[in-house]
């Protein structure tokens, strides 16, 4: 790659270094920022030549980790078989990750993990609450005559990073194109008492800067690399995941013919994965037309949306495509260009803005209980899976909320439908319709008890509905119908039966 393509500014030329020169200025015992949300947006390069420089023996490095969310590979899956962090915040997707934070690899160092709510995170890190920032690496596309960086497919926290860090390494990405400036908006949120009403009032809105602004001072290391995003696959849709989607579909049309939704439906909010994927899918064979969306991540579904004029706009944090979505893109940007804007995870997941915007927060669920407590983060109270991400952030302040899941996984081994979840994520009083395979309940003004009968009803598999119906009237009996009814010795039966046998079945005996 020629430096003049992609660095625009002459004053930084001189600040260009190879990936292993750049991973030297990495010490022991740092905190590390880097960008992106997701694996959309990740520095690449400089991680992978730290990993190398420590598996190598060269070197031996300990860092705190602090992303957007997510990483791609070349960070946390690289990093943590190599004991090379020692606390990480805010979310994670990695397999070798997940099993060093929950103890699973015996030759490793404890990771101290913190689930944060994505929203709430800039803000704290402003506040000190995490620490001094040694070092932000943000991967840039270009950076432009006046040394802005001109991000790529995700964003993150980057801006706060450049802000906090006391040096920043920027990844000049040629694998990403050039045309991806002007896709951003970068708006900078003051801290109170100092902070004014956002003034995003519609999604097309742009009320930032498209850049990244940087001081050139700050500027330790650029490192010109060409590497191409890795996405991770989808799984394909499965009829499952097609009957929640035709599920979501038939509720929102039911609002709509009650009169509680128009024609063009409000602003609309997707978490990530298989499920949430055929939903946009599942909308696209809808009558809904005139869709917008305010949401932290972009999947595949949306490109289909806009190409057939159903969805008129998206703002996200990032985009999160499979390989053939990211190329589809790529090969259109034009065509997206007035459909589509990137901003910081801090404005895609702030209260103030997906309220007043009055978004309908559609995510997925690890498990539910019978009263509409969701759990999105830990397996069987202990494990932790990923995070909460930013599920809470719109949840608590949609407009509607809505959680979906299969009924039951593992062959059905197990439910998803239970007494009482073995960790709390969103709490009742922020749940407002739960949908799986088997149909939708909605929740709203609905009591405990009349919350329990339309759960089991309607969501729970026919294979573990009378297991659930008989802990609910023996709830009710021996609490003399108290208003939440429960059994707390029982309430977490069915994950003990897994714990001990490999199966929630009531009967299943340990192989």
């Amino acid at each position: 790659m020629e430096s003049t393509n992609r660095l625009r500014c002459k004053a930084l030329e001189n600040r260009v270094v190879t990936a292993d020169e750049a991973a030297l200025l990495i010490e022991d015992g740092m905190t590390v920022a880097t960008s992106g949300f997701t694996p959309s947006g990740c520095p690449k390069a400089v991680p992978r030549a730290l990993a190398e420089q420590v598996r190598n023996g060269k070197r031996s490095v300990r860092v705190n980790l602090y992303s957007g969310a997510s990483t791609g590979s070349e960070i946390d899956s690289l990093f943590a078989p190599l004991n090379m962090i020692a606390r990480r915040l805010p979310y994670m997707t990695s397999d070798p990750l997940r099993d060093a934070i929950n103890g699973k690899n015996s030759a490793l160092d404890e990771i101290a993990y913190s689930d944060i709510h994505v929203g709430m995170y800039a803000q704290n890190a402003r506040y000190g609450f995490y620490g001094k920032i040694d070092i932000a690496i943000i991967e840039a596309c270009a950076i432009t005559e006046e040394g802005n960086l001109i991000p790529t497919t995700g964003i993150g926290c980057a801006q706060t990073w450049i802000d906090l860090a006391e040096k920043v390494i920027v990844e000049v990405n040629a694998a990403q194109p050039a045309g991806l400036e002007g896709f951003h908006d970068v708006y900078r949120v003051a801290d109170p008492p100092k902070r004014e009403p956002i003034p995003l009032t519609r999604i097309d809105e742009r009320i930032g800067v498209p850049w990244l602004i940087c001081p050139p001072e700050k500027i330790a290391a650029i490192v010109l690399t060409n590497d191409e995003e890795h996405p991770r696959p989808f799984t394909p849709e499965d009829d499952i995941s097609r009957k929640i989607a035709s599920n979501l579909v038939r509720f929102l049309e039911s609002e709509r013919a009650a009169g509680r939704l128009s024609a063009d439906c409000l602003p609309l909010q997707s978490g990530v994965g298989t499920v949430a994927n055929a939903v946009l899918i599942g909308l696209k064979n809808s009558g809904l037309s005139h869709l917008t969306f305010f949401s932290e991540v972009l999947q595949d579904g949306i490109l289909d949306l806009i190409d057939s004029g159903q969805c008129d706009f998206a703002s996200a944090a990032s985009l999160t495509f499979s390989k053939s979505g990211m190329e589809r893109f790529f090969a259109n940007l034009d065509r997206y260009r007035d459909k589509v804007v990137l901003r910081e995870s801090e404005i895609s997941n702030h209260a103030e803005v997906i309220r007043r915007l009055g978004v309908i927060s559609m995510n997925s669920a690890l498990e539910m209980d019978i009263y509409g407590n969701v759990n999105s983060s830990h397996q069987y109270g202990s494990y932790l899976m990923n995070g909460i991400g930013g599920a809470c952030d719109y949840s608590r302040n949609a407009a509607l909320t809505i959680y979906m899941r299969y009924s039951m996984t593992e062959g059905g081994r197990v439910s998803t439908v239970v007494p009482m979840v073995s960790h709390t994520d969103q709490t009742e009083h922020d749940v407002d319709v739960l949908i799986t395979e088997q149909g939708y309940a909605d929740l709203r003004g609905k009591s405990p008890k009349e919350r329990a009968r339309l759960i089991i009803a309607n969501c729970a598999n026919p294979l573990y509905r009378p297991y659930l119906t008989e802990y609910f009237e023996e709830a009710c009996r021996r609490t003399h119908n108290a208003q939440t009814p429960h059994v707390l010795g029982r309430a977490f039966e069915l994950h003990e039966n897994y714990l001990r046998t490999g199966s929630m079945l009531p009967g299943a005996k340990a192989e």
